[in-house]
């Protein structure tokens, strides 16, 4: 029976081969690394994925979905919300920093970035599908018209950098954007820098924790 996509779950299904090729080549999974996917739907790159690494976590929260995955051994199924996801736990139960990828859904996309930030030293990279004008803003360069809150939250611990451009007709149903995929690199954290402070700001992101965190790192 063929699985509909559910608006609420913001899924659109990658069905291009060409591009699901490219994806995983940029990913470059090797057997024996910690890899978790974030929404893996149909397994559209779950199964190049697996085929080169051997093994995988996927996290699914559509419970129809987490059932046809479950009967495949060489995958590790989380049914959950990614949100309440311990990606922390999952690195010291796999002894190794994660390696994290997914083509995540875009009405959810910043919330998700944002708990994962709060994981960044367990983490080796990330590779996600999200929405190009999402992507421009995380990777721009200061003074340019795409710098902005979101672009300082996560350039100050990742090394971001935009890999492939995806158009609309890749995917089933097509979103309404262009899409991208984007590669996050965490850097180590910046001498000087109030990490928990700035912790602060990811939760809140208000502007009075962020005068706190400039004030701290100016400081001393």
């Amino acid at each position: 029976m063929k699985h509909l996509a559910r608006k609420r779950f913001g899924q659109h299904f990658l069905n291009d081969d060409a591009v699901i090729e490219a994806i995983v080549d940029a990913i470059d999974p090797r057997p024996g690394e910690a890899l978790v996917e974030i929404g893996p739907g149909l397994g559209a790159m779950t199964d190049p994925l697996v085929e080169r690494s051997g093994r995988l976590t996927v996290i699914e929260l559509d419970r129809d979905l987490a059932a046809r995955l479950r009967r495949r051994p060489e995958l590790a199924v989380i049914e959950s919300d990614v949100l309440k996801v311990d990606f922390s736990a999952l690195a010291e139960a796999a002894g190794q920093p994660l390696r994290v990828v997914g083509n995540l859904p875009y009405n959810i996309s910043t919330p998700i970035l944002f708990h994962l930030l709060d994981h960044v030293a367990q983490v080796r990279d990330q590779h996600f599908m999200l929405q190009k004008e999402v992507v421009e803003r995380m990777a721009a360069a200061p003074g340019s018209k795409d710098f902005g809150r979101l672009t300082v939250m996560l350039q100050w611990r990742y090394d971001i950098e935009s890999v492939l451009d995806v158009p609309p007709e890749a995917f089933d149903p097509p979103p309404r954007v262009e899409s991208a995929v984007v590669r996050m690199q965490p850097l180590p954290l910046t001498e000087g820098v109030d990490a928990g402070c700035w912790a602060s700001w990811s939760a809140s992101r208000s502007r009075s924790a962020a005068r706190c965190c400039a004030t701290r790192s100016g400081s001393g």
